[in-house]
């Protein structure tokens, strides 16, 4: 019987879930979850017969290795940090392993042993990175195959808060790993814009609001995402003259979030005294930064208030991350949104194109949100199609490959996660 091992239960992993436990029944594979809170597991299952919740503490290399000698194939959903494990015991056991999050330098070094041993690794599977490349690279090879030449590339994508769900001055609430969001640019952000390389430190990347330019979302802005040359060569667009990925919030988040930052309040490396500090003390060096733009989004937070900050916080980032999940929390009944838009600009046949491509999922409550579908689907799709030989490759990859992205996004689309073009 062939097996899929998911480790990690967390907000992102429910519409996987239900996903997986569907195919499961319809294909009788068996489907084994493991988390450090079994319960959570069980609760996200129903206690469905056809899904096994197993209690795991993933840094045991007992547990984990005995666990993942079960499996066909691996999904790990757990913090970017503790992939590196999974994977080793995925090479050593002979696993096939999928995960959303980025391809870093460790699971790079597997590369030999993933070849070797003939085993598939999808990296960057999820939303962003993930849906992002695959529908980017249908778009850019299609244009490519009928003679084109992009000049200009950029991919917007946000996980915000439904309109009819908006009722706070951020415009924003968790729908993702929250530690994600309070780190969010510390790395700052490198980009190509009309063939000058643009490089952006941490402390000037919410200076300002880019406005989206799309019918419909006027609401909203970007600004630049990390590393964005080192896609360059991956989408095979050296000679485009702007090459950009970014990141959507409401227009009005970056007057409260670029105070934040110039504040300090986001360092999660410097310890904090926590005995006997108050959120108004802490929160004290943001005050040259309040203006008429952020004053209602920083009370809101609670930053002014004269309440102890949570003694089990070792730094700034664990305060200011207690804040955000206490104030920006999703309710049960809430919906999130997810915004994926790629602008293209390219030249055909002497004629000098636009093409923009937009993606908007809305959630369905605070459990099954849009992010969980658009990070989960992609992960529980592909695994279905390698079970099923759909998707034969071997090595390691990220899902830039149309043996990939085809019959990915045709499936994603019969879910509902569907792109509209638009030309001119």
């Amino acid at each position: 019987m062939k097996t899929i091992v998911l480790i990690g239960a967390g907000k992102s992993a429910t519409v996987l879930i239900e996903y997986l436990i569907a195919q499961s029944a319809a294909n009788k594979w068996k489907f084994i979850i493991a988390d450090a809170n079994k319960e959570l597991v069980l609760q996200k299952t129903n206690n469905s017969a056809f899904a096994e919740a197993v209690e795991l503490d993933v840094t045991n290399d007992k547990q984990r290795g005995q666990l993942i000698q079960r499996a066909h194939i691996v999904i790990s959903m757990m913090p970017p940090a503790l992939h590196f494990l999974i994977a080793k015991d995925c090479v050593e056991y002979r696993k096939h392993l999928l995960t959303a999050s980025y391809l870093d330098e460790k699971i790079k070094s597997l590369q030999d042993e993933i070849n070797h041993r003939k085993l598939l690794f999808i990296c960057e599977l999820g939303l962003d990175p993930g849906i992002d490349h695959m529908s980017a690279m249908h778009i850019i090879n299609n244009i490519k195959d009928k003679g084109g030449k992009i000049t200009s590339f950029k991919s917007h994508c946000g996980g915000l808060i439904a309109p009819e769900s908006d009722d706070n001055p951020w415009h924003y609430k968790i729908s993702w790993n929250p530690r994600n969001i309070v780190l969010a640019g510390h790395s700052g952000a490198i980009y190509k814009l009309d063939n000058e390389i643009k490089k952006i430190e941490y402390t000037d990347l919410f200076n300002g609001a880019n406005a989206i330019e799309y019918k419909g979302l006027n609401d909203f802005a970007y600004y630049a995402n990390r590393d964005s040359l080192s896609y360059i060569p991956t989408y095979k667009l050296a000679d485009a003259a702007t090459f950009m990925r970014t990141t959507i919030r409401h227009k009005d988040f970056f007057s409260g979030w670029n105070a934040v930052v110039h504040a300090g309040l986001t360092n999660d490396i410097d310890q904090v005294d926590t005995n006997g500090l108050l959120l108004s003390k802490w929160a004290a060096p943001v005050l040259p930064f309040v203006n008429s733009d952020n004053k209602v989004m920083l009370q809101f937070l609670g930053l002014f208030n004269d309440e102890p900050v949570p003694a089990s916080a070792k730094t700034s980032a664990d305060i200011l991350q207690f804040l955000l999940e206490t104030k920006l929390k999703m309710q049960p009944a809430d919906k999130d949104m997810i915004i994926m838009l790629h602008e293209f600009e390219y030249e055909l046949k002497g004629k000098t194109n636009q093409l923009k491509s937009c993606l908007i999922v809305k959630g369905e409550d605070g459990n099954r949100t849009a992010m969980a579908k658009t990070v989960g689907l992609p992960l529980g799709i592909t695994a279905k199609l390698i079970l099923n030989e759909t998707i034969k490759l071997k090595g390691l990859h990220i899902p830039i490959i149309k043996d990939i992205y085809k019959p990915v996004l045709a499936e994603l689309e019969n879910a509902g996660v569907q792109f509209i073009e638009t030309k001119s």
